[in-house]
């Protein structure tokens, strides 16, 4: 005995997203289902509403309403200085940091040759114009700390290279909140190199 192939249809729909696994997606679904029909049809018509409302902004690639995004156009943003991301979620959690006050440039992905993905396929030409359009003084690399991102990283400072300028990569280390036993070689080796003094 299964589930009549409407709620098939909306399990195998729900599995499709990241996170949600079989089980996960089977409560959604009926959850949905014991729900009043105002309830599914607010959701849809908000996934329907993001889909044809949101898009990538054409200078960095966040996600947003109006291009430029808000702040690409915003007057108090630094415009010399380009923090680069792999992709527009990113730009989310920096914004909620709350540490950078340049604008940002969304990779949309990284270099992977394993799957298929060089150089040509991310937005690092886009990237390479901008800074010299731009007189661009620092570019800040805070991509991820596995072998694609290095590899994508190591690939953008030698583009950058001609252009004069100060390409900075984010440090890499130690979690807050976490001992020195819990970390692995690399870890604690990117902590070291990327330490500042102590004011």
């Amino acid at each position: 005995m299964d589930y009549p192939k409407p709620v098939q249809d909306l399990i195998a729909q729900l599995t499709r997203l990241p996170g949600i696994g079989k089980r996960s997606a089977e409560r959604i679904a009926l959850h949905l289902l014991k729900s009043p029909p105002e309830v599914s049809r607010l959701l849809a018509q908000a996934v329907l509403d993001t889909k044809a409302r949101i898009r990538n902004c054409s200078r960095c690639g966040s996600y947003t309403e109006a291009d430029p995004c808000g702040i690409c156009d915003s007057p108090r943003r630094d415009q010399h200085s380009i923090c680069v991301v792999e992709g527009p979620g990113d730009i989310l959690l920096l914004e909620k940091a709350g540490a950078h006050k340049g604008v940002y440039h969304a990779l949309m992905g990284r270099i992977s040759p394993l799957n298929g993905v060089g150089p040509e396929h991310i937005r690092s030409m886009a990237l390479v114009e901008r800074v010299k359009s731009e007189k661009t003084t620092e570019v800040i690399l805070a991509l991820g700390a596995d072998v694609e991102s290095d590899a994508t990283s190591h690939y953008l400072a030698e583009q950058l290279k001609p252009t004069g300028v100060q390409v900075t990569r984010i440090a890499h280390g130690l979690a807050v909140g976490s001992a020195l036993e819990a970390a692995d070689e690399v870890t604690l080796a990117r902590a070291l190199e990327g330490r500042r003094s102590f004011a």
